[in-house]
């Protein structure tokens, strides 16, 4: 049976319950509570460490406070409480990667707690509890010879991660679906790159997630054994992972096995999950409060001051451009996708462009050609501006949309001033009516057979005549007005 067939029948028999924990590396300029660059993409292997970052002996770590900002803008954002008292904590494990022996983190006093983001999934809004935002340091990274840990003869260690503030974010076990899961963490990650404290990328792990994973008979209260699934670097990945746990926990379940609480490992090659270890107990990282830093008191004027940097959210967003431009709910979603493509459209419309035809050409022609040469708009040639005086000309009638998209694709990415090249080119647009009605009349007795064939009826016949216009003006042509003369002209004879 496959996958696909087996999963709607496990859900028959069993409800899935989907927690999610997400990592989100802050865009800070320094690390969480050294100096160091918090850079680690471009840096040669460990250049980015000092005694600090390294749990050298006799350092002390100093707090990071845009990172502590970062995490309480984060935790406004997605509605969550902020208590007067906070406090870092020692996680003890021992990894390669770690090289203090403990990760500073934080347990029971977190920066913020119960909060929830909302959603749509299949036309019904998910509501998913968030247990709290706590702020971390992120772990150094593992190279291992042939990339899977399991098979490596040999790894290497870059200590220049280790350090770099990180963001958790932890759901409650709302999730009742692959789907809902993912469609949790596209919104959570739009959020994130709106306020703008991550950037969002997946594959590189600067925006990540472990996804824990139960099932459950239906009816039941009881939760699940717990599983949890790490390794995803997309949201494809953690749908398709989640879909294999499904199918591996259903079959274990009906077989009459039992399952254990463990880490899994997405093998994206061969489509299923590996066992890693057994899942550790909060008791087996011996927490206790961080020696080396003061607990924080967070009063009400700093966090107002905090709440005072948020932007305009993309669903607050999204809602007001429905209100305010005209624009459907769809239009205003896909507008509203980033925050600099709102901010472009809103450029747009206070440049002078109707809402409509801004959104219209935003959201097409403009879009492939940001995606064919991988430059979103802002960064063009063209730029904001540049598309603002194109798509005036075009409403203004001084161009028709042939044209202006002949224009736009020539100016994207080399740049120029429309305006100068339709006065330079002679790219004007053929309006006058006396002009046009003569090209009318003599495609009409060019085309003698279309002008009987759309007399009789066949309404595709007029496609020809226009053509004949429309080469005749060198594709400048107001071709709606083209149309309604050629229909004038055939219905009086």
């Amino acid at each position: 049976m496959t996958e696909a067939a087996t999963i709607p029948s496990a859900l028959d028999r069993y409800e899935v319950v989907i927690g999610l924990e997400v990592h989100a590396q802050l865009l800070t300029r320094s690390k969480m509570f050294c100096p160091c660059p918090a850079d680690y993409t471009s840096a040669a292997p460990n250049e980015n460490t000092c005694p600090v970052c390294l749990g050298l002996p006799g350092v002390l770590p100093v707090i990071n406070q845009q990172a502590v900002e970062y995490t309480v803008r984060t935790a406004l954002a997605l509605h969550c409480d902020i208590p007067p008292f906070t406090k870092f904590d020692r996680k003890n494990y021992f990894y390669p990667d770690l090289p203090k022996g403990y990760q500073i983190s934080q347990y029971d006093l977190p920066l913020s707690i119960n909060g929830h983001l909302e959603f749509p999934v299949g036309g019904e809004t998910v509501r998913c509890g968030i247990t709290r935002v706590h702020l971390e340091e992120d772990t150094g990274t593992m190279h291992h010879a042939g990339d899977v840990l399991q098979s490596a003869m040999s790894s290497l260690i870059d200590l220049n991660r280790c350090g770099v503030p990180l963001m958790e974010i932890v759901g409650e076990p709302d999730l009742r679906a692959p789907e809902a899961a993912r469609e949790y963490l596209v919104r959570l990650r739009q959020i994130l790159t709106y306020i703008g404290v991550n950037d969002g990328n997946l594959e590189q792990g600067s925006f990540r997630c472990d996804a824990n994973i139960s099932l459950r008979p239906r009816g039941a209260q009881e939760l699940g054994v717990k599983v949890e699934v790490k390794n995803m670097n997309s949201f494809r990945a953690v749908q398709r992972a989640l879909e294999s746990e499904i199918e591996r926990q259903t079959s274990v379940l009906d077989a009459g096995g039992t399952l254990v609480q463990e880490t899994r490992g997405w093998v994206e090659a061969h489509g299923r999950t590996i066992s890693q270890r057994s899942k550790e107990q909060a008791h087996d990282y011996r927490y206790f409060p961080e020696p080396d830093l003061p607990p924080l008191r967070l009063d009400a004027a700093f966090v107002e001051r905090v709440r005072a940097t948020l932007p305009e959210l993309p669903e607050a967003r999204a809602h007001r451009f429905q209100e305010q431009y005209g624009l459907t709910a769809y239009d205003a979603a896909v507008l509203t996708d980033t925050r600099e493509e709102a901010d472009t459209y809103e450029a747009l419309v206070g440049a002078g462009v109707p809402a409509k035809l801004a959104a219209n050409w935003q959201s097409g022609d403009v879009a492939a050609l940001a995606n064919e040469h991988r430059m979103p708009l802002q960064h063009s040639g063209l730029g904001v501006e540049g598309l603002a005086s194109l798509l005036r000309l075009v409403d203004s009638g001084a161009i028709n949309g042939p044209t202006a998209k002949e224009l736009l694709a020539e100016l994207y990415v080399a740049g120029g001033n429309p305006e100068a090249l339709v006065r330079d080119r002679g790219l004007a647009q053929v309006s006058d009516t006396a002009e046009l009605t003569a090209l009318v009349d003599a495609a009409i007795a060019a085309n003698p057979a279309a002008a009987a064939d759309f007399r009789a009826g066949k309404q595709q016949a007029l496609g020809q005549l226009m053509r004949s216009v429309k080469e005749a003006t060198g594709g400048k042509a107001d071709m709606p007005l083209v149309n309604r003369l050629l229909r004038d002209r055939l219905s009086e004879q």
